[in-house]
């Protein structure tokens, strides 16, 4: 009789006890992002970058473009330069500010349109397969064969440089990995239980791919793709550095670099600066992104 009411008892807890909540893959990704203060801290650093850009014309003391032979490399701290001035004696701060702009347009926008151009054509390759798999994945592999900045300088200068056509020399060089990393996702995911059963249900190509393979596919690319965005910034900076860029006047973190190395012993804390610049933006992106393949790693 004892044990009979124990049981009932037990029983009625468990009743009474309310039921766990389950949270779903981006209830869990969330979880995980919340309580990583490294990543959280570098996405606030990425904020900051990304206002202070955007805000430029508010924001920077000095018109970055006026020039004052007079003032040429001046130290930092003096007078109302809080930053110092470069070789034609144009505030370092201001300059700093508006070249977020360049750096960050020229970092963001060649991966957004490899993303969308190389994820169709790699979505594409893996789902369809056979001949059409060998024709897009045998060109990409055309591009593996050059060093990612290399390539990038080439195309940049065959095309005659200028700010546009470093947009399409990146788009290019970025195009064959992400391409890879979609095809290796949707190969990966067409042979599943839930794909065959739509095939079998007489779903059309289209909507197999758009119902089923590209919720399963995004998470990767977008990881590859968010980490691609500081390589983006690297490469754009270089292509700056070497005249196949953002063109002068226009403020921008590599042409600055490029300008300035000249007076590097003269005053090397001001010629270090967008390389400062160029470097935080960079870790910034790669850390949030390594952030984000943790979080949407579902076997953690």
């Amino acid at each position: 009789m004892t044990d009979f009411t124990t049981a009932t008892r037990l029983l009625a807890a468990e009743e009474e006890a309310p039921a766990t909540k389950v949270r779903g893959y981006w209830q869990n990704v969330g979880y995980r992002l919340r309580y990583d203060y490294v990543t959280l801290a570098f996405a606030l650093v990425i904020v900051l970058i990304v206002a202070m850009a955007v805000f430029a014309p508010w924001i920077a003391p000095k018109d970055p473009y006026k020039t004052s032979m007079a003032f040429r490399l001046r130290p930092v701290g003096f007078r109302d330069f809080h930053l110092g001035t470069d070789e034609l004696g144009r505030d370092i701060l201001s300059r700093l500010i508006h070249g977020g702009r360049m750096s960050l347009l020229m970092g963001v926008v060649p991966v957004v349109f490899a993303t969308l151009i190389g994820g169709f054509l790699g979505v594409l390759a893996g789902f369809i397969g056979g001949k059409l798999n060998m024709a897009i994945m045998r060109t990409m592999d055309v591009f593996y064969a050059f060093p990612s900045i290399l390539l990038a300088v080439a195309i940049s200068g065959a095309m005659g440089g200028g700010m546009a056509n470093g947009m399409v020399a990146l788009t290019l060089v970025f195009i064959p990995p992400l391409c890879r990393i979609a095809e290796t996702a949707t190969t990966q995911v067409r042979g599943l239980d839930f794909v065959e059963a739509a095939r079998a249900s007489g779903g059309s190509t289209g909507s197999i791919i758009a119902t089923h393979i590209l919720g399963n596919v995004l998470g990767p690319i977008f990881i590859y793709a968010s980490g691609l965005v500081s390589v983006s910034i690297l490469i754009a900076s270089g292509l700056s550095f070497l005249g196949l860029g953002v063109e002068p006047p226009h403020p921008d973190w590599g042409l600055m670099l490029s300008t300035l190395r000249q007076s590097i012993y003269v005053n090397p804390i001001v010629c270090a600066l967008p390389g400062v610049m160029i470097f935080v933006t960079s870790l910034a992106f790669n850390m949030v992104s390594d952030g984000l393949r943790q979080a949407m790693d579902v076997r953690l």
